[in-house]
């Protein structure tokens, strides 16, 4: 074979090796991509997949189970968030404090299942009256319901608390044991005004309470004011 000859073939032969080499090499870094791309789009699903399940969690921790409505420990944030704000702009908050007249005497008579659907009922015709954005409907606690509505003047949370009342009202769920009606009722406490710094936003809600306690002792069924 001559020089040149031999020099040509090794030539083609060391251009065929590297070449295949190159190809080796590009379809190594294709893979690689390939699994990079792969990797990253599992690393972003189960990103989407915690915050979806965080979102939920804490959906959970602000829901009262039973009712479905926020919950006393949504209800507190809720408050104090609209406090600040009302703080800033100047602005009145309200509060209705609710409670289901002789619900004792309720479950006695029908039962801890009949009570907790009365509950939940209870709970849908509430939401279903406050339907403002930044309004809250909470189960405060046993038979207890709370209502903060940001931006709202004394005559107006009135308004709303009746139309709360007649609502309920409107239910008939039957209530033999109740020596208020023969159906389910509800006594309301209305308070509001217009936060300042320095002041606790619990005040807002103690003087609800006291207008709740206010109406019970006139009859129960009706709603109450107080000045704050």
């Amino acid at each position: 074979m001559e020089p040149f000859q031999a020099y040509l073939i090794y030539s083609s032969v060391a251009l065929a090796v590297i070449g295949l080499g190159f190809l080796a090499y590009q379809y190594r870094m294709r893979r690689m991509r390939a699994l990079a791309d792969r990797l990253q789009s599992l690393v972003e699903e189960r990103t989407a997949a915690l915050e979806r399940l965080n979102q939920e969690l804490q959906r959970l921790t602000a829901t009262d189970s039973l009712t479905g409505v926020a919950n006393r420990r949504r209800f507190d944030e809720a408050l104090d968030h609209e406090w600040r704000r009302a703080v800033r702009i100047n602005a009145p908050l309200a509060c209705i404090m609710i409670d289901i007249d002789h619900f004792k005497a309720f479950n006695d008579r029908y039962g801890h299942l009949q009570g907790d659907a009365c509950l939940r009922q209870i709970a849908h015709s509430l939401v279903s009256t406050v339907r403002r954005a930044g309004d809250i409907v909470a189960r405060y606690g046993g038979e207890e319901f709370a209502v903060v509505l940001p931006g709202t003047a004394q005559a107006g949370a009135l308004r709303v608390a009746e139309q709360l009342r007649i609502g309920i009202e409107a239910l008939r769920l039957p209530n033999d044991a109740s020596p208020t009606a023969p159906f389910v009722t509800i006594s309301l406490g209305v308070a509001t005004m217009t936060p300042t710094a320095g002041v606790n936003p619990q005040t807002l809600v103690a003087g609800a309470d006291r207008a709740l306690y206010g109406a019970k002792r006139r009859g129960r069924n009706q709603v109450s004011e107080e000045p704050v």
